[in-house]
């Protein structure tokens, strides 16, 4: 009988310690995403970017890398698409030249 008390006991040590610990470490959390978007257009040169999905508090967005910084726009603005199929054709024809450079 007095095993099963101290079992019992030690058991909800243990639950309380990690109810405690899932706050605590929930608490401790640090979210680098985009929590806002911007419609402003960016205008700097795009270095990269990435596709971000809802994931609260993260929204979706397209974030644009550039030389200052990152950038979170809304990914239903017309000119985020273009923004994005520029980087795209950049990149491609900055491989082809590469490409085209070793070949020689």
């Amino acid at each position: 009988m007095e095993t099963r008390r101290i079992l019992m006991r030690s058991l909800a040590v243990v639950v309380i310690a990690s109810v405690i610990w899932t706050i605590t470490a929930d608490a401790e959390m640090v979210y680098s995403c985009c929590t806002r978007v911007s419609t402003a257009k960016v205008t700097e040169p795009i270095i990269g970017y990435r596709m971000q999905e809802k994931s609260l508090p993260c929204v979706k967005a397209v974030i644009f890398q550039t030389k200052h910084g990152d950038f979170c726009s809304d990914w239903r603005q017309p000119w985020v698409e273009r923004k994005v199929l520029q980087f795209f054709k950049a990149q491609r024809n900055k491989r082809h030249s590469t490409t085209t450079n070793i070949i020689h």
